[in-house]
C-alpha cells in the first residue's frame, strides 16, 4: 500500500515519528529505521524538536515530545465532552438537580460541562469555573485515587481527611454538605480512562434543603450510573 500523501516533507516527518514510537533513537538509528539520508533525518528531527513534537532524553537521543501528549489530552477532552453532554442532561432530568463534569488542572478543578436546572440559579456552577481541590465532593473524587504522595500533598488545607478519601474509594462515590459553599450539597462519582485512571468527576449539586444532609442516599446510585455510562462510552470510542 502506498503511504505517500503527496506532501514529501510531511511523509518524511511521519517516518521519523513512527520510528520514535518504538522508543528513543540516536540519529544513526533514525537513519536506519526511516531510510532517510542522514542530513534529512537530522533536519526533520531538529525541526520537530523546535515544535516540541520531538524531544531528547538525558543521553541526547531523540524521543517523542510533550506536545503529542498535550494534543492527545485535548482530543480526549473533546471526546469526553461529546460523550458526557447527553448523560449530564439525563442525570439532571432524573435527579432534578444541576449536573456537572469536573477535570483536575493543577491545584484546581474546572467545570468543563454542565446541565443546569431551569431555575435555582444560586446553585449553578458555570462552565469554566475553577474551584479548589480542597473542598467539595468532586475534589474528593479527583484526589481519592491519586498516588499516595500526591494524595497526601492534596490533603494539606483540605476540608476532608484521608479517612474521608478511604471511604470514597471503598464505596465508589463522594458527597459533601456545605463543604465548599455554605448551604450547598453535592454527590460525585469517578469517570475512568484507559488503565482505570480517574480522569474526571461527574456531580450533581443543589441546596441542602433539597439534597438533605445525606445527599448520597438520594443521588449516589444515579450519579454512579452516569459515571459508568460515560466511562463505558469513552472505552468504546478510544
Amino acid at each position: 500500500m502506498d503511504n505517500s500523501s503527496g506532501v514529501g516533507v510531511l511523509d518524511k516527518a511521519v517516518l521519523v515519528l513512527n520510528a520514535l514510537e518504538a522508543g528513543p533513537a540516536s540519529l544513526a538509528q533514525l537513519v536506519q529505521a526511516t531510510g532517510l539520508a542522514r542530513p534529512t533525518a537530522h533536519r526533520l528531527a531538529v525541526a520537530l524538536e523546535h515544535h516540541r513534537i520531538v524531544s531528547r532524553d538525558t543521553q541526547g537521543r531523540f524521543v517523542l515530545g510533550p506536545r503529542l501528549s498535550e494534543l492527545s489530552t485535548a482530543a480526549g477532552e473533546d471526546r469526553l465532552l461529546a460523550v458526557a453532554s447527553p448523560v449530564l442532561m439525563q442525570l439532571r432530568d432524573l435527579t432534578g438537580e444541576s449536573a456537572q463534569l469536573y477535570r483536575r488542572q493543577g491545584d484546581e478543578r474546572v467545570c468543563v460541562a454542565a446541565a443546569e436546572r431551569a431555575s435555582g440559579l444560586r446553585d449553578t456552577v458555570p462552565v469554566g469555573s475553577a474551584l479548589p481541590m480542597t473542598a467539595g465532593s468532586a475534589a474528593q473524587i479527583l484526589l481519592a485515587w491519586e498516588e499516595p504522595d500526591r494524595l497526601h500533598r492534596g490533603l494539606r488545607g483540605a476540608k476532608f481527611t484521608a479517612a474521608t478519601l478511604a471511604s470514597v474509594r471503598r464505596r465508589g462515590w463522594a458527597h459533601s454538605v456545605g463543604e465548599r459553599e455554605q448551604g450547598v450539597a453535592s454527590v460525585s462519582a469517578p469517570i475512568r480512562g484507559s488503565g482505570g485512571k480517574v480522569i474526571a468527576a461527574v456531580s450533581v449539586s443543589g441546596p441542602i434543603e433539597r439534597l438533605t444532609r445525606a445527599p448520597g442516599r438520594l443521588h449516589a446510585v444515579p450519579v454512579m450510573a452516569a459515571a459508568e455510562r460515560i466511562t463505558e462510552a469513552m472505552r468504546r470510542t478510544s
